[in-house]
């Protein structure tokens, strides 16, 4: 077994605090590697305190995760030692359904998750908080050594979750996109719609996010709360990628969509949406959500980000300091991502 060193919470009221297990040995196709950088997703602390789901507790969050290879199992093809590698949001799938025959692992009905998941060894996964990984090498993804490494580890969620979506529905050149919520997602949505030729425009409640989101990349930016900037762009967009996790009132943004136009759920809120049917019905709208990507795109989109110079834009902070950044990311008080050092660990 190999000693990992991690902060966990031990039940979903207690703070993240130091705690230490093992990983497996390296199998023959595994890849371990010491991990540099884990960002801090809200999703972490939505699991932490069983916002969505019961947790498997001592619970090691992370799911954005790049480091260097320091091991590899006798029958790896694809990685060796020195390799800077990333782990996102999945760790295994069941390799033999539709959805995993065509690349699409986040759709497996018995995918893996990094942390808070049980693996097909019957026992619970383990996340990127941590000092080192093993992961088999078809779940292991090649990170460029052009960018930098922290800003990196975002993309393995925040970057992928936008990412995948925009790639789905073909959007680019053309087409009017609006992002709703200038957060961790919604500032790499902006990002990618712009690289991808699309006009952007950013909906937020905050007036102070209007110089932020036109240095990101749109070109228009919409302040909800202001009922003239609202009516101005009813019936304008062909998609909204919307970002935010805190309930929020969907016919007010539906009314924003032109004919035909596609709500794009990317965000978690906690509670069950509210939909007016005649916010659909009036407009042939559709509402549609999209989680992740498979292992296929979130290479492409690694690859995409290493040849085009697009990485997230973070905080980097000490381990010792993740009590506080949760605090601070439920206050929406990050520019735009917590990415935790772990060299602090």
């Amino acid at each position: 077994m190999t000693p990992a060193k991690a902060y966990a919470a031990q039940t979903h009221t207690s703070p993240l605090a130091p705690w230490n297990f093992e990983r497996r040995e390296v199998g023959a196709q595994d890849v371990q590697f010491d991990i540099n950088y884990c960002g801090v997703c809200h999703s972490d602390l939505h699991q932490i305190r069983n916002e969505w789901f019961p947790g498997i507790f001592p619970m090691v969050p992370g799911h954005e995760i790049v480091g260097k290879v320091t091991k590899v199992g006798a029958a790896v093809k694809k990685f060796k030692v020195g390799d800077l590698v990333g782990v996102g949001c999945l760790v295994d799938s069941c390799r033999g359904c539709e959805n995993c025959q065509h690349g699409l692992e986040q759709y497996c009905n018995n995918a893996v998750g990094t942390y808070n998941a049980t693996g097909k060894d019957g026992l619970p996964t383990y996340g990127g908080y941590s000092s080192v990984m093993v992961v088999h090498e078809d779940f292991t993804l090649k990170v460029s050594e052009k960018l930098n490494l922290a800003a990196v580890a975002p993309l393995l969620c925040a970057g992928i979750t936008t990412y995948s979506p925009l790639r789905h529905w073909k959007i680019g050149k053309g087409h009017k996109v609006a992002v709703l919520g200038l957060g961790g997602l919604g500032h790499m949505a902006v990002k990618f719609a712009n690289a991808f030729g699309a006009e952007v425009t950013v909906l937020s409640t905050s007036a102070g996010k209007e110089a932020e989101a036109k240095k990101l990349g749109a070109h228009k930016f919409v302040l909800t709360t202001d009922k003239a900037q609202a009516k101005s762009v009813r019936g304008y967009f062909d998609f909204i990628v919307d970002t935010v996790s805190a309930p929020h009132d969907f016919r007010f943004y539906l009314g924003m969509l032109r004919t035909d136009g596609t709500h794009i759920l990317v965000g978690l809120p906690s509670q069950p949406l509210e939909i007016p049917p005649f916010s659909i019905v009036g407009g042939r709208k559709s509402v549609a959500g999209s989680s992740i990507g498979g292992i296929p795109e979130t290479q492409e989109m690694l690859d995409y980000c290493a040849e085009k110079n697009i990485v997230s834009d973070i905080e980097l902070i000490n381990i010792n300091y993740i009590n506080q950044a949760y605090d601070r990311m439920l206050k929406g008080d990050v520019r735009y991502r917590f990415v935790i050092d772990m060299a602090t660990l």
